[in-house]
């Protein structure tokens, strides 16, 4: 089958496309006939190397961690998937490989496809739409008329995250620039702080929660507008103990943990709130959830531009040099009565052909 490979760490000069064997199908498995494949931030950092310590890949490795797509064939011990069935996953971190033709995930890590929703929508969703479940209902469990801060609310994770936390009874704050502020207060936020002419900090305060996705500055800045007790949890931040000890890190890798998030642990527990880190994890169950959501309406993909399969690299280009205005990009294969790589109208969040 066709692939994105990684053969070295590095920049671009590092991937290409290759011809590699199709998948083994295990037991629990599914095999997915890839129809589209969401681009992530997080791909990029794999391709260059950030998570080498964590994560030890063995090269050349298949990239890609977001899928849509249809069952070509279940493992003999698979009972809630069949032949034809349509299917979205972000597969275990273990088991990354979506930009390729096909991929074996493991029953658990699937989910139905959201009938409302095109393949090249569905596969905008699940590893940001899984962050937001996880920092918000399982992490900070957000309550009906909490105050919740998502930062970058017209990003790939902020689009979601903005909706979900509304969905959660939530008063939402979020940051965008100024061609975003009208689309996040469609997607339900109710303060849009203009980043670029306005200081967050200048204008919330006693919020509940802040859900951090840039890191840096910007975290140490947002525990200033938490009230006491509140938390901050972060996907751009330092890991920290807690994070070591979940993915079982060795005694140096936990001590080097502990020491990145010091500061920012010790400056959170002076303001008498907490920071977190958090590395989503692989969930078809808490995809189920969101399916609902989206089903009902409450969560729509944001989707600023879907590229052809074979026009990966470019798509990552796209990503790493910041030219998404809003929402997630998508690559969508050229399969025979499939859906076809097309413009996309930001402002609405659907797929205009």
């Amino acid at each position: 089958m066709k692939a994105f490979t990684v053969e070295k760490y590095g920049d671009r000069a590092g991937m290409r496309a290759a011809e590699v064997p199709d998948p083994q199908v295990g037991a629990d498995d599914v095999l997915v006939k890839i129809h589209a494949a969401g681009v992530n931030p997080l791909d990029l950092r794999i391709r260059n190397g950030d998570f080498r310590t964590l994560m030890p890949y063995r090269l050349p490795l298949v990239l890609g961690n977001d899928l849509a797509g249809e069952v070509l064939r279940v493992g003999t011990s698979v009972t809630r998937f069949a032949v034809g069935d349509e299917v979205y996953a972000r597969p275990g971190k273990d088991r990354i490989g979506t930009f390729a033709e096909l991929i074996a995930v493991h029953q658990d890590d699937l989910a139905p496809k959201p009938a409302a929703l095109t393949m090249t929508e569905a596969a905008s969703l699940p590893l940001v739409a899984l962050t937001a479940w996880q920092a918000l209902v399982e992490r900070a469990r957000v309550r009906p008329g909490q105050r919740v801060l998502i930062h970058a609310g017209a990003g790939g994770l902020g689009s979601i995250a903005v909706q979900l936390a509304k969905a959660l009874g939530a008063h939402v704050a979020t940051t965008a620039s100024t061609g975003n502020v009208d689309l996040v207060k469609e997607l339900g936020a109710d303060v849009a702080v203009d980043h670029r002419t306005q200081d967050f900090t200048d204008l919330l305060d006693g919020y509940d929660v802040v859900l951090d996705s840039l890191g840096g500055d910007n975290l140490a800045r947002s525990l200033r507008v938490l009230k006491p007790g509140g938390q901050v949890i972060s996907v751009a931040g330092p890991p920290d103990p807690a994070f070591a000890s979940e993915i079982g890190a060795n005694p140096l890798l936990r001590l080097a943990m502990t020491a990145l998030s010091f500061r920012t642990r010790r400056s959170a527990k002076r303001r008498g709130v907490t920071y977190s880190f958090l590395f989503m994890k692989a969930s078809g169950a808490q995809l189920r959830e969101l399916t609902a959501l989206i089903d009902a309406g409450k969560i729509r993909p944001v989707v600023d531009r879907v590229f052809p399969f074979d026009e990966t690299l470019h798509a990552m280009e796209y990503v790493e040099k910041g030219r998404a205005k809003a929402g997630k990009v998508v690559v969508a294969m050229a399969w025979p009565g499939g859906e076809k790589a097309v413009p996309v109208d930001t402002r609405g969040g659907r797929l205009t052909p």
